[in-house]
């Protein structure tokens, strides 16, 4: 339970050297506000996981309440019974408002479905005050200060939202909206006017504010966030203010977007206008606009905080004289106390752990955030990390007898920190291998007449010139191939897969002259007839040119393509093995939430023999599972590292990386080359569960929910009653949302939330997702062989095959069909038993993998699971089917013992741990 220690008022004392002080709270801080106990402000904040705190301004935890374990979507501090002290109302992910008073108890929760709770406020009518909360079943609620439901209005009633998109049939409904943002307008009489804004999709819709007088069920006012000419994304901050023009209350917005359209935009609820002020001088990136007012001279300035910067704009938003503020990191949240006028940062959206108050008063808070180093987490990180490297540099590479796969950096950029590493590995080491890439901002204008589709004949690429000639484009690609071993580039997209013509890049192909090419195909998902033939019009036929060229086909998908749409017919040459050597399955993760499930899939295709290597991808935005709400300006990338270290160990030889910070990702390039990170053939892991899920023909609607991503109004209650699903709740509905009790990412993958599980712990071995392997809907005499033949030999008698189609499981006669929300229990059984059949397995909050690097020797690679919330993990090994006779960690040589067949072993915070274990006997 929580426990109150004392609230302080704000000691001037704590800024008497420094205009920003920093609280550690042993957590990852991603929204922050202020409450009001009696006449003292303190903090309040929630976690990454969920946890909402208390914090006085003097640096003490008051109390903590873990509520559901689930992520909070919004939180709001206010008085709702006139007791002159602040409740704290939090919108939870599991479809919950919770009510907490001053002490972290809970009061009260609201809760009427399953789809989660997205924003939450309260408002004044009168003498009382209503809590009006939203979420993505498409309606608000007005509840009473005691947490009992006022009314309901149902967005259907007032939305003007109008779904659109180009060659698409599977639109959403019309007329519906879910609330991104729901805030109370303060008015001079002492009541509130309600704002929702509201938004149909969460990736490109600014949305539309709605003006409802408190408790009325109609808007007086619905006013679109548009501005003539100007490109406006999605939003993802909401304040309101009474500094920018004086006696008035003025809506700040910032977009929730790439870098390239942050901005901030000013609503007066007056006359319903919209000002765009576009935000410029920014890197690359993705993160919200966060802006605040600050007084300073007597002068009104905003505070806009993006990336690793704060800008100080005037009121009239004249770029040219705005200051600019680069510091060293992004944080998740800014909140102004209207109390204290102290300026509030969350933490670090590196894994950062504190809490940041800037007092604008002290002059030198300028400096202190130039120079800021957040106590707590980061500073672990880059300690530990460090003593890795100190490791990694005595390290000694043994011989194994076991000669690993070679992994290929497809776009790595090389600057001067890492040119001298790069060029040792080149001479000393066979991996990795870094291959030349290149950006191609124009692409080539061929004819097209010939293309019996209408849709890809008449389909362009926004972000692509088509302006070269075939000539032109054959100049700038073949020059790459000099002194390099190879290229990667983008041949086509998912917007537009014909970029080149086919015989342009069997041009390119030719003048390789044997080295390596990779053929990039990104967001290459769809699974309409009308993507059917670019299949067997351009990328068959490429794969046939390609197989004898040393090429290969990077098929970076997205949402659940390698689990579903690559099981439909259009792909069946793909999963026969035809073309083993020449496509990559490989991921676009953003917007997604499910990268359990990718795991599975990706692996389980290149365990089944139909593909001979698998890829990955590390991008600033694979954090943007919610677009809405998307922190993707890492500036440390300990979450790449990981993942990349994880993905290897599991034998992914194709890395599509983007550079955030070249010299801290080079630890993986060397981990590499040393033979710590050994990438391991299939038939060497040892960590695939032996129970595997074969996929027949995926059902429809499976497929419609893993892809549609993007809509914000796709919950429907009634169906989600009756139709349990294998794979659910996927789509855009349910972000940070609880799984089902049913769904194979619970008792398979070992997760409980939609959210960004890269790092999955799979506690019971690796469940592959596969094509079918017996029965009626197994393919005969297929290329790639059996399952059990492409896999170590342990696994030849002890595999167990369950189908499913997505929706439900199916007999391999395929006479019966069984339930997902029962059968799961005889899976989920088989899967437990049959972990005590593999060498190792691994409890705790880890990823993990076992290969067998030697006749008796073991590599068991464990890594810190918290992607974007790092903390230290305790892993327990139990030895199943071995004997070790010795445990030893390669790079600090700690030697672990054996108790009871069980070895507990610590994982530091955001790293990783490489154990070799030596076996009695050698494992066949």
């Amino acid at each position: 339970m929580s426990v109150c220690v004392g609230y302080a008022q704000v000691n001037k004392n704590n800024f008497k050297d420094k205009g920003i002080v920093s609280i550690e709270t042993g957590y990852t801080i991603t929204k922050v506000r202020t409450a009001i106990n009696k006449t003292a402000s303190y903090i309040v904040a929630t976690s990454f996981e969920g946890t909402i705190m208390g914090v006085s301004y003097d640096g003490n935890i008051l109390w903590k309440n873990k509520l559901s374990g689930f992520m909070n979507h919004d939180i709001w501090c206010q008085d709702i019974n006139n007791d002159n002290v602040d409740e704290i109302l939090a919108a939870n992910a599991d479809g919950t408002i919770y009510c907490l008073n001053n002490t972290g108890k809970l009061l009260w929760k609201f809760k009427q479905n399953s789809a989660p709770m997205y924003a939450v406020c309260a408002v004044k009518k009168g003498a009382k005050t209503y809590v009006v909360a939203g979420g993505f079943d498409k309606s608000i609620y007005y509840i009473s200060s005691g947490g009992e439901m006022v009314k309901e209005i149902k967005s259907s009633t007032y939305s003007i939202e109008k779904p659109w998109a180009q060659f698409k049939k599977d639109l959403p409904e019309s007329n519906v909206s879910t609330a991104n943002f729901i805030r109370p307008i303060p008015q001079k009489n002492g009541d509130d006017v309600l704002a929702v804004l509201g938004t149909n999709n969460h990736m490109n819709v600014p949305g539309t504010m709605y003006l409802f007088n408190s408790l009325e069920d109609k808007p007086y006012r619905k006013d679109k966030i548009a501005t003539k000419g100007k490109r406006v994304r999605v939003i993802g901050h909401f304040t309101v203010d009474d500094y920018v023009t004086a006696g008035e209350q003025m809506v700040i917005l910032g977009t929730s977007s790439h870098t390239n359209d942050s901005a901030i935009l000013l609503y007066n609820p007056q006359n319903g206008k919209v000002t765009f002020h576009k935000n410029t001088k920014l890197p690359f990136g993705y993160d919200v606009t966060h802006t605040v007012t600050i007084k300073k001279n007597n002068r009104t300035l905003f505070l806009t905080r993006v990336r690793n910067q704060i800008k100080l704009l005037d009121i009239n938003l004249n770029e040219k004289t705005a200051e600019r503020l680069i510091g060293k990191y992004a944080y998740y949240d800014v909140w102004k106390d209207p109390k204290t006028n102290l300026i509030i940062l969350a933490s670090s959206q590196s894994g950062g752990s504190a809490i940041h108050i800037i007092n604008t008063k002290n002059d030198s808070w300028k400096k202190d955030f130039k120079t800021l180093d957040p106590p707590g987490k980061i500073q672990t990180i880059i300690a530990n990390t460090k003593q890795v490297k100190g490791q990694l540099n005595k390290y000694k590479s043994l011989k194994t007898g076991k000669k690993q796969l070679p992994v290929y950096l497809m776009t790595e950029k090389i600057t001067p920190e890492v040119a001298p590493l790069k060029k040792e590995i080149e001479q000393n080491y066979t991996s990795p291998v870094f291959l030349n890439s290149k950006h191609l901002p124009k692409v080539e204008n061929w004819d097209r007449s010939g293309l019996a589709n209408e849709k890809y004949r008449k389909k362009r690429d926004r972000r692509k010139k088509y302006v070269l000639t075939q000539q032109q484009a054959l100049s700038l690609l073949t020059k790459e191939y000099k002194n390099a071993p190879g290229l990667a580039y983008w041949a086509g997209h998912g917007n537009d897969p014909y970029m080149f013509s086919l015989a342009t890049t069997k041009k390119v192909l030719d003048a390789a002259k044997g080295k390596k090419t990779v053929l990039i195909y990104p967001e290459m998902e769809d699974h309409s007839k009308d993507f059917e033939y670019v299949v067997n019009d351009l990328i068959y036929p490429l794969a046939d040119y390609a197989k004898d060229k040393n090429t290969n086909i990077f098929l970076r998908s997205k949402n659940v393509f390698w689990l579903g749409s690559n099981y439909l017919d259009a792909w069946s040459g793909l999963m026969s093995g035809s073309y083993a050597d020449v496509f990559v399955p490989s991921m676009e993760e953003t917007t997604d939430k499910t990268m359990e499930l990718s795991l599975a899939g990706r692996t389980g295709i290149w365990a089944s023999g139909a593909v001979n290597g698998w890829g990955t991808r590390a991008v600033p935005d694979n954090t943007a599972f919610d677009r809405s709400r998307q922190y993707g300006a890492q500036q440390l990338p300990n979450h790449f590292l990981r993942m990349l270290i994880f993905h290897t160990a599991n034998g992914a030889q194709y890395i599509n990386n983007f550079p955030v910070d070249q010299e801290y990702i080079s630890l993986y390039w060397k981990l590499i080359a040393k033979g710590v990170l050994y990438v391991p053939k299939r038939e060497e892991i040892v960590s695939f569960s032996p129970v595997h899920i074969s996929m027949k023909s995926p059902d429809e609607h499976f497929l419609e929910d893993g892809s549609n991503v993007k809509w914000t109004i796709k919950y429907n209650e009634e169906f989600e009653k009756n139709n349990p699903f294998v794979f659910s709740r996927m789509n855009g509905s349910w972000p940070g949302a609880p799984v089902t009790q049913w769904d194979f990412s619970r008792y398979a993958a070992g997760v409980k939330e939609r959210r960004l599980n890269f790092l999955a712990p799979y506690n019971n071995g690796l469940v592959l997702i596969t094509p079918p392997q017996e029965g009626v809907f197994a393919a005969k005499n297929v290329a790639r062989g059996l399952l059990k033949d492409n896999l170590h030999p342990l696994y030849k008698n002890i595999l167990q095959e369950y189908i499913t189609d997505g929706h439900s499981y199916f007999s391999a006669d395929g006479k019966h069909t069984y339930s997902a929300d029962t059968y799961y229990k005889t899976i989920e059984n088989s899967i437990k038993q049959s972990a005590k059949l593999l060498p190792i397995t691994v409890e705790g909050d880890v990823a993990w993998v076992v290969v067998q690097i030697a006749p008796k020797k073991l590599r068991l690679t464990l890594v810190d699971n918290g992607y974007l919330n790092p903390t230290a993990k305790q892993a327990v090994l139990h030895f199943n089917t071995i004997q070790p006779t010795k445990i030893v960690d390669i790079l600090n040589k700690e030697v672990f013992t054996v108790d009871n067949k069980a070895t507990a072993i610590t994982v530091p915070l955001g790293l990783f741990r490489f154990i070799d274990v030596e076996l009695e006997n050698e494992l066949k």
